[in-house]
């Protein structure tokens, strides 16, 4: 028997159980903190040769120089071509659809003049260089590839050096694929801490980047926290996050397995559904119970359910909608009648996903929209990966001899307010020009 929470608005001590409920122990491991120190220390000490030795040590590969830890760009080719037709079609069409989806989103630099005659604008550049860190091994993401480097060549990265482990040599053939159709630069088989140290730090063959973007284990989190501030990052994720609003009218088995996908991905993942009708809650107890032993993952689904799941019953979908925004979910499904009308009432997740027939496992791999979301209730302040994250803006101010007398007795009297005499006498010297 699944040992699934069961809450209720009208209980008394709710709020306390959601709490409780939500909270999540993000306190980073000790042990793993000193290690990720140290590994970074030494990467950023030793640059190859530390490389070299912790892909011998943590993957197994004993290479001799970093020329055997790249991968020829013919070799993703390759995999591409290679690849079953109905993978690379597949492929194809999510790379179309993200491709399309994230064209919508860049920014355009722009300028205006203003009553005084001074010109002021904002330049939009992309960022020069983006480091993506992909899974390897028997780990194939092909998707994380596709939501990380469309983005960056959108905005117009000219670069993008990825990568990803190859514990033994092990390299999914998927994920060569994916980075050959999302145009990635360089691609090199190293992972972890050192990965990202090398990223950050750059080496003598693994180039200095300006961000890190991509998901990885404890030990990558740890380390893009630590290199944060030398180079841009993602985000550091917690564990993923479903929740879903239905208003009982949905098949319950759509709704368990939208629930289970979710759940599937590690036992600390999170997977709620929210609903007035607590007939429909308990049929779709029921069907747990019933799909549960057939999922290939039962045992991690189990555990995400037990752990941080649970059937919410309201009083009406409007205390739905403000359930869920005190949540902020990663994923919200609005698994009802008349969504669109329900829409504006959600003012704090990462995505949001309308009517019965759109499951967040399409958003995953394929809907367009980026998969890469904020967790642990970021999303009450954060938004999704988008083009915007490679893209700079620069202030543009260009101020006439005119405009600069006028302004600049503005500015010397502010600065003289705050006790900066060079910065008014800056300013004033363009005034006595007049």
């Amino acid at each position: 028997m699944v040992r699934m929470r069961r809450l209720s608005t009208t209980q008394a001590g709710f709020d306390a159980a959601l709490a409780e409920l939500l909270a999540f122990e993000s306190a980073q491991d000790p042990r793993v903190e000193a290690a990720v120190a140290e590994i970074l220390g030494e990467v950023r000490r030793r640059g190859d040769a530390a490389l070299l030795e912790y892909t011998r040590r943590f993957d197994g590969l004993d290479a001799r120089s970093m020329a055997e830890l790249e991968l020829p760009l013919e070799r993703l080719r390759q995999a591409l071509t290679r690849l079953p037709a109905d993978q690379r079609s597949a492929l194809d069409r999510a790379a179309k659809r993200i491709r399309t989806y994230h064209e919508q989103q860049k920014l355009a630099s722009w300028s205006y003049t203003d009553e005084e005659g001074v010109l002021l604008g904002q330049q939009v550049t992309p960022l020069d260089r983006v480091g993506l860190y992909v899974p390897g091994g028997k780990a194939a993401y092909p998707s994380s590839v596709l939501m990380n480097a469309i983005p960056a060549a959108v905005a117009g990265v000219p670069e993008l050096i990825m990568t990803v482990p190859a514990p033994r040599g092990e390299l999914s053939e998927l994920v060569l694929a994916a980075a050959a159709l999302a145009g990635v630069s360089r691609v090199f088989t190293i992972g972890g801490a050192q990965a990202v140290a090398a990223l950050a730090y750059g080496t003598e063959t693994v180039p200095q980047v300006d961000k890190i973007v991509g998901p990885g284990n404890a030990y990558v989190a740890a380390a893009k926290r630590r290199v944060f501030g030398v180079v841009g990052i993602d985000m550091v994720a917690g564990p993923s996050e479903i929740l879903v609003i239905c208003d009982g009218s949905t098949a319950a088995d759509w709704i368990v397995m939208d629930l289970f996908s979710q759940a599937e991905h590690d036992e600390l993942a999170q997977a709620l559904l929210v609903s007035p009708d607590v007939a429909f809650l308990d049929t779709v107890a029921a069907r747990i119970e019933e799909l549960l032993p057939r999922m290939e993952r039962r045992e991690v689904i189990r555990s995400a359910l037990e752990n941080r799941g649970a059937l919410i019953a309201v009083r009406d979908l409007e205390e739905a909608c403000a359930v869920a925004n005190r949540i902020a979910p990663e994923h919200l499904e609005l698994s009802v009648e008349e969504p669109d009308r329900w829409l504006p009432k959600i003012r704090h997740a990462g995505a949001v996903f309308l009517g019965r027939y759109t499951s967040e496992a399409l958003g995953d791999y394929c809907a367009g929209p980026n998969h890469v979301l904020p967790t642990s209730r970021t999303a009450r302040f954060s938004s999704p990966l988008g083009v915007y994250d490679f893209q700079k803006r620069s202030s543009v101010i260009r101020v006439g001899a005119e405009a600069a007398a006028r302004l600049g007795r503005v500015a010397a009297t502010l600065a003289r307010g705050e006790g900066l005499e060079a910065h008014a006498r800056s300013a004033e010297l363009r005034v006595e020009l007049k």
